[in-house]
Formats: structure tokens, C-alpha cells, sequence
């Protein structure tokens, strides 16, 4: 039934719960904590609403204590992915003409689920699976992804709302049809809010999907897929097929009906894709959308007027974080020598509490990076800085893959500029350093500019108000998300819409409407109530 124009309960940001000593979500996360790592489950694909198990098996382990299996997944190949294509061009028809309400309510009961039963399920799966403190998941799997399912619904409220002016006689009206075709939904492992937003985001707008989440990150996947079933999304519409980046992705870009990317991962694979699909463009009904969020290089920028206690906060939490394993941390830093005695002094006091260690201690600022490859890659980095002339280590450079996949929270001071560390994304807990003269300031701007292909996050710290205004005006094209006196990591749907741009991605916003018009093809309807009947214009009497 649709008579009456619907209202979306508007969304507000889901609260923080904090888990202090004794609080009920403390004992709760800690009870599913036990519950969840003390079996092994088995994870299938998920096509068409069935469970599919192919006997090519993978290990689900916790990154900090890597011979902990949390469960045995099945990998996917040509067939399944065959499948599942077929299973969401059968459930387009059917997905694509169900009323929006009844679309919306789905993704609304998911987030009142994930609030309320789900929420240290999904926690708790992501603090095992990858290894982030119980605030890391709260913001992440909790809350982020709880706004993405509120918010989105309000967005495509707004998106259908916005309608054409009407000339006396006739009625225009514009219609926003899903694309045709289905849309593939390739996740990362690093925030499990991004792994339930992209397949459901245009899955919201009417789309079906094809969804391969990262392989280090299927725990939590698993979850997001029991969660919006219980939510009552109809099979076919998401199909989740985990499997390595080949063996899924190739057939998918193989397809003539894909009608879209969204992508969130490494800038060389994104590339990669896009590179595959402009060879093939011939081959497919439909210009593919694409839509990719990728690496980062992201800055903190310190004028001489900076607070110094603000901004080695802001170095620690954004550098440090989740071992530093966002696309929006703190990777590269640019501090005034005027100031950088006691930033210095400060910084390393500051990194010298940080815990690290198994993140069901809640004492532990930080976990373990996210696996082998991770691990020997951040670690690669460092020895490189250990060997450099042009590099210091001020602090940690550690590393231990003995239990888990540990790398100490590590600073280092670049002598020049352009050091191999300023300007490659390492993905890890490494802050690189360099200091410049005050009077340098706008070569040094330059440089924090043309430093990195990336223009992902950046953060300016300054007291000073021409100054965040020079500084700003001067790094406009650096960062699609600009911090003035914070860290430039913890965007919040509703409030920062989140994307960057030149190698960082296409800058299409997720946590906005401008993300969710990526997802639809619009329709201009014109409709004449009393056409003319003779074809002479009044002129040529």
C-alpha cells in the first residue's frame, strides 16, 4: 500500500556508549566476547538466500593471537560468483518495484537490531576478527554503521523528493530508477561500518548486489549477513561471495551486466578495476558506474601558534588508532621548529603510556595489524627508516609476529621531505615527521601539497585565524575531509560525509545524499493534461 506520502523517523547519530568499569555494556560485550571465541563456526557464501559451501576452506584467526581460529570460511570461485550474478539479476525485478518504505523499513529494522540485540554481537566479532579495542568497534560496527542505515534512508527520502517545476497544463515528475544490471560491493577489512554500508547502500535504492568482503575480514561479514537477514531482506538482493580478489573479481568485471563498483581499497586495485572496465567497455550493456574510496598520505599540518597539548593528542589518537590502520590517519606531519622542542618532549611522553596488546584487556590503546602481509609490509618500512641517513627513529620501531601481528606504535623524524615514509602510505602505526623553519612556512605548504598522489584527510593545528585560513586555502585540493584543530580521523555520517580525491578516490561522499545518487538512474516524466490537437503555431496566421 502506498497511500500517503511517508516521513522517515529522523535520523539523530547513534550515542557512544563508553564501557566504563561496571557499566551493563561492559559486562555484555565481555560475556559475547567469551561466547564468540570459545567455538569455531563455519561460514558459507550467501546466494540467493541459500547457504553455499564449497569445501575450498580458509581460516578466520584473531590477528593478535593468530593460532586462535575463530572460523573456517568457504571460498569462492567462477561458479559461485556465476551464481550469485544470475541470483541478483533474478531478484531485480521484484527489488527494484518494491516501494521505497518498505525498502527503508528493512535497513531501519537492521539498525534498531544492530542497537539493540546485535550490537556486542557485531562488537565483539570485530574486536576479535580485527583486532580493534572495544571504542574502536563501538564507533565502527556499533554506531557508524547503525547512522549509515538511518541516515541513507533519509537521503533517499530527500532524493525523491526533489521534483521538477510544472508549466500550467502539464505535470513534470522525476523518478529515480535502480540501474540495471547489478551492482558488485567490494569491502575492506579496516572498518566494518564501510563493509555494511557499500552492498547496502544501493541495495537501499533498489539495486541488487554482489558482495565480496575483504578476506582478513569474513568473521564480521558473517554477522552484517545474519543481521540484515533478520531484518527481513529478501534473498537475491545481497549475495555475499568471499574468495580471493581474482578468483571473485575477474568474473564479476567479466559480466556483461555489471552496472557498478563500489569500492573501498587500495588505490592499485581500484585502479586496476577501472583499467579492466575501460578495456571491456565494449563488452558491457551499461556504462558502469564507479565509485572508489582508496589510499591516503594524510597530513597534520602545525602552525607556530598551535596548542601543543591539542596537537600531540591529536598525533597520538590519529596516528596510533587502530595501529593506524585507517585510510584517514595521521601518516605524515609538518611541525614548526619554533615549536617542535616541546612537541617533542610532549609526543614522546604522551606514546610512552600507550598500551599495546590483546584488545579484550580494555587497558590496551592498541592491537595487533591485521595480518602477515600487513605486518611484514609496515615492517619493511621501518627497517628502511632504521637504515636511512636521511631518517630517525624517536620512538618504537619494534615488531613481533611470535603470537600476533604486533608492531609498537612507531615516530620518525625525516631530514628531508620527499623521505620514502612522507610520502607512501604505509597503512600501519607509523607517524613520519619533518620539521621546517616558521619562515619556510608556504614552500613548506608546497610541499605538503605535491607530497603524496593521496588527498584523502588533512588536519591544520593553529591558534592563529589568518593562519588556519592560509593554511586551509593553501591545502584546498590536498584533503577531501579538512580538520581545523582535531585529528583528521573519526568523520561521522551526517556530520563530515566522508571521501577524498586524486589517487585518494572519487570523492562521492559516503554518509550523504551524494553518495546515494551514484546508485540510481533518473526519469523525467512529462505529462500533458490537454494536448494540442492541430500542429499550426499561432505565428503563422
Amino acid at each position: 500500500m502506498s497511500n500517503g506520502s511517508f516521513v522517515v523517523p529522523a535520523p539523530a547519530n547513534e550515542p557512544v556508549l563508553d564501557y566504563r568499569p561496571g557499566s551493563p555494556e561492559r559486562q555484555d560485550v565481555v560475556a559475547m566476547l567469551d561466547k564468540l571465541g570459545s567455538r569455531v563456526i563455519d561460514i558459507p557464501a550467501r546466494i540467493g538466500g541459500r547457504n553455499v559451501r564449497t569445501g575450498r576452506l580458509a581460516k578466520a584467526v584473531k590477528p593478535h593471537d593468530h593460532k586462535h581460529v575463530l572460523a573456517q570460511w568457504h571460498k569462492c570461485g567462477k561458479t559461485e560468483v556465476e551464481k550469485a550474478i544470475k541470483a541478483s539479476l533474478d531478484a531485480h525485478e521484484s527489488w527494484s518495484r518494491t516501494p521505497w518504505q518498505d525498502r527503508a523499513a528493512i535497513f531501519l529494522k537492521a539498525a534498531d537490531l544492530l542497537a539493540g540485540p546485535y550490537r556486542q554481537v557485531m562488537n565483539a566479532a570485530t574486536m576479535l576478527g580485527q583486532s580493534k579495542t572495544v571504542h574502536q568497534a563501538e564507533i565502527d560496527a556499533a554506531c557508524e554503521m547503525i547512522d549509515f542505515f538511518r541516515y541513507n534512508a533519509e537521503y533517499m527520502q530527500q532524493i525523491y523528493a526533489e521534483q521538477p517545476d510544472s508549466a500550467p497544463g502539464c505535470w513534470n515528475y522525476l523518478e529515480h530508477r535502480p540501474l540495471e544490471g547489478f551492482v558488485f560491493a567490494v569491502t575492506p577489512f579496516n572498518f566494518t561500518s564501510i563493509a555494511g554500508n557499500l552492498p547496502t547502500a544501493p541495495a537501499l535504492m533498489g539495486n541488487t548486489v554482489v558482495w565480496k568482503p575483504a578476506s582478513s575480514a569474513v568473521y564480521s561479514a558473517h554477522f552484517i549477513m545474519e543481521l540484515l537477514i533478520e531484518a527481513g531482506l529478501p534473498p537475491g538482493v545481497i549475495n555475499m561471495v568471499p574468495g580471493s580478489g581474482g578468483d571473485v573479481g575477474d568474473p564479476v568485471l567479466a559480466s556483461p551486466d555489471l552496472a557498478g563498483i563500489h569500492f573501498t581499497g587500495s588505490t592499485e586495485v581500484f585502479k586496476g578495476m577501472w583499467a579492466t572496465i575501460g578495456a571491456n567497455i565494449e563488452h558491457y550493456k551499461y556504462y558502469p558506474r564507479i565509485v572508489g574510496e582508496t589510499g591516503g598520505k594524510d597530513f597534520v599540518f602545525a602552525h607556530s601558534s598551535a596548542d601543543v597539548p591539542a596537537l600531540v593528542t591529536g598525533l597520538v589518537r590519529g596516528a596510533f588508532e587502530f595501529q593506524g590502520q585507517k585510510c584517514s590517519a595521521a601518516s605524515r606531519a609538518y611541525i614548526p621548529r619554533s615549536i617542535w622542542p616541546r612537541v617533542q618532549k610532549r609526543l614522546l611522553r604522551e606514546v610512552e603510556k600507550v598500551r599495546m596488546g590483546d584488545p579484550e584487556d580494555f587497558g590496551n590503546f592498541m592491537g595487533a595489524v591485521i595480518d602477515a602481509n600487513a605486518y611484514r609490509s609496515i615492517k619493511n618500512y621501518i627497517a628502511h627508516a632504521k637504515r636511512s641517513k636521511d631518517a630517525k627513529i624517536l620512538f618504537g620501531g619494534g615488531c613481533s609476529d611470535r603470537k600476533g601481528y604486533f608492531v609498537e606504535p612507531t615516530i620518525v623524524l625525516a631530514k628531508k621531505p620527499g623521505f620514502k615514509l612522507m610520502c607512501e602510505e604505509i597503512f600501519g602505526p607509523v607517524l613520519t615527521i619533518y620539521v621546517y623553519n616558521d619562515s619556510a612556512l608556504d614552500r613548506t605548504l608546497a610541499l605538503c601539497d605535491s607530497g603524496s598522489p593521496y588527498a584523502l584527510t588533512g588536519a591544520v593545528f593553529a591558534q592563529d585565524r589568518t593562519a588556519v585560513r592560509k593554511i586551509a586555502d593553501a591545502l584546498t585540493h590536498a584533503a577531501g575531509n579538512f580538520y581545523i584543530n582535531d585529528k583528521p580521523t573519526g568523520a561521522v555520517v551526517g556530520q563530515q560525509p566522508f571521501g577524498g580525491g586524486r589517487a585518494s578516490g572519487t570523492n562521492d561522499k559516503a554518509g550523504s545524499y551524494l553518495n546515494l545518487v551514484r546508485w540510481v538512474s533518473p526519469r523525467t516524466m512529462k505529462e500533458t493534461f490537454v494536448p494540442p490537437v492541430a500542429f499550426e503555431y499561432p505565428y503563422m496566421s
